[in-house]
């Protein structure tokens, strides 16, 4: 715990001395007006986010067919500069909980302060995970699938907490977040803190390698949930392409609950608003006790994405797309479903 404090106060201590270091070149014109010596005149300002994930969906199982609208995400939020370097954005997520009698329920999805400068990004609150943050900008079609690790389990999109990522130059950067581990969902219920570390490698014009790992420990335990994901991907103006691996061994503290996989995807642009992608996701459990069947047995499988995407006019997308899932437990039927997924971002 000294050492996860310490870590916490030598970040904002960096961010804090950048900032003190700002403001001797700041000199202020009025209340409302801020000149940079540097040049330019910076006025405060922030806009409004919306992001809509809505779709048309027909998925057949065990030879009996459910078609049905729905929306599965809605994000309202904003964000505020309040000067070059310090920001703040807090986003509601409106979605089906999955539990209950409650169609949508809202959550705080994000709602942070950022300090950003010279290479240098800080974020303090109810934070994206580091884990797959870059992850999910590489893929970018969240609205038809979310990204591995948020699909199947393996961390909470957002949490709570610290982190700070630096681009050392064009070619390595690092990031590193401490965070509550259980989710934006969940408010901390006991004092087990994560902590992870990620390193991100361009070593070529156009080809990225991302590696990370995390892991937290409850007081008194030998007990330790620590995750790892690797990637590499290349990108030009003609398609991108990305192959991941993501592990994680004793799942919530439970000994011996493992589980792994990997995802393949890829987009082909055929001009500025047309596209064709692709994804392959598979998952496999193992349970290192006496059970008979892996832990997440039931849930274990691969899933296969094919589809393609227009986008119109600019804050519109439209992917008509079919998606299969094939169980890895043979004695369960495959699911079919074809997709009309939208995203709408104003």
């Amino acid at each position: 715990m000294k050492k996860t404090l310490l870590t916490i106060f030598s970040i904002l201590s960096i961010a804090i001395g950048s900032v003190s270091a700002q403001k001797d070149s700041i000199k202020t014109a009025s209340p409302q007006t801020v000149i940079i010596q540097t040049g330019g005149e910076f006025k405060p300002s922030g806009n409004m986010e919306v992001l809509v994930f809505t779709d048309f969906n027909s998925t057949t199982t065990n030879s009996k067919t459910m078609n049905k609208f729905e929306i599965t995400r809605a994000y309202f939020g904003y964000k505020y500069n309040f000067s070059r370097t310090l920001s703040g954005r807090a986003t509601f997520d409106v979605g089906n909980p999955g539990v209950g009698n409650l169609a949508y329920t809202a959550y705080l999805k994000y709602g942070y302060m950022q300090y950003k400068d010279n290479g240098l990004t800080v974020k303090f609150g109810l934070i994206q995970n580091t884990m797959y943050e870059m992850l999910e900008n590489f893929w970018g079609n969240r609205y038809i699938l979310k990204v591995f690790q948020d699909q199947y389990g393996f961390a909470a999109s957002a949490d709570f907490g610290l982190s700070a990522a630096y681009d050392f130059n064009k070619v390595i950067s690092a990031d590193f977040m401490i965070s509550n581990g259980e989710g934006y969902k969940v408010l901390n219920t006991d004092s087990v803190l994560k902590e992870g570390i990620g390193i991100t490698i361009h070593p070529i014009k156009r080809i990225t390698l991302r590696g990370y790992y995390d892991n937290m420990k409850k007081t008194n335990s030998s007990v330790s949930q620590g995750s790892t994901s690797l990637m590499a991907g290349y990108a030009n103006k003609t398609f991108n392409l990305a192959a991941e691996y993501n592990s994680q061994v004793n799942n919530k503290f439970k000994s011996g609950y493992d589980f792994s996989g990997y995802s393949v995807y890829g987009t082909l642009f055929f001009n500025a608003k047309t596209s064709a992608l692709a994804r392959y996701d598979y998952l496999s459990s193992k349970d290192n006790t006496v059970n008979a069947h892996s832990w997440n047995y039931a849930k274990d499988g691969s899933e296969l994405l094919i589809g393609f995407q227009y986008a119109p006019v600019k804050g519109l997308r439209i992917s008509p797309n079919y998606q299969l899932w094939t169980p890895k437990d043979g004695t369960k039927t495959k699911t079919s479903s074809v997709f009309l997924n939208v995203e709408i971002k104003i």
